[in-house]
């Protein structure tokens, strides 16, 4: 089955966030422990096993003190409209 847009959306999102995490020198369980988060879903969202909420999103984000929304404009620009 194809994926959707909103699938390719947020796989492209959620690279740019690990590739923020790894930029800033973050380990996924620094960004769990601000986040509230579990290093094991941290992992796994990472790894495409789980789809983070937009609740999860904004806490990994907050987490590295970045905001989410300029990252899902340029996670949706990598993304053909067809």
């Amino acid at each position: 089955m194809a994926k959707t847009r909103s699938d390719l959306v947020g796989e492209a999102a959620i690279r740019l966030l690990a590739d923020k995490r790894e930029a800033l020198g973050l380990s996924m369980n620094a960004v769990a422990t601000q986040a509230g988060l579990s290093h094991t879903m941290i992992s796994r969202v990472e790894r495409g096993l789980r789809k983070p909420t937009l609740d999860t999103l904004l806490r990994m984000a907050g987490a590295m003190e970045i905001e989410l929304w300029p990252l899902l404009k340029k996670a949706e620009a990598k993304v053909p409209l067809k």
